[in-house]
């Protein structure tokens, strides 16, 4: 095998994971949902207060996606009016690690523009 095939092999077998993460994680709201969460068991209506800008519309999609991905469970109570509550699964907290690199960066890339070094 060429060094060439060797490497393009490498890059496939790193970005295949790194592709199947985006996949699930993708678009601006889902990853501030689970921070959201990380804090306790929410109900809708309190997610949708501390994920701002989300539309209640977004917000069922996104809850909904996540659920199909194993991210979040969902609790409907019977009780009336109905409580339905989401919270973490142990898959999704496995982010943990990922979402603090996030923040990390974020912080250190904010200064860097602030300060004008880009």
């Amino acid at each position: 095998m060429e060094t060439t095939d060797l490497n393009h092999a490498e890059c496939i077998s790193t970005l295949r994971p790194i592709r199947d993460a985006l996949d699930v994680l993708n678009g601006k709201w889902k990853l501030p949902i689970i921070v959201a969460l990380t804090f306790g068991e929410k109900r809708f209506g309190e997610i949708s207060k501390e994920v701002h800008g989300i539309t209640d519309r977004m917000l069922s999609k996104e809850l909904r996606d996540m659920e199909v991905n194993g991210l979040v469970k969902r609790k409907v109570y019977d009780t009336y009016p109905v409580k339905v509550t989401y919270t973490l699964t142990p898959h999704s907290q496995t982010l943990g690690g990922v979402i603090e690199s996030l923040r990390s960066w974020g912080e250190l890339h904010r200064k860097k523009i602030l300060s004008g070094e880009v």
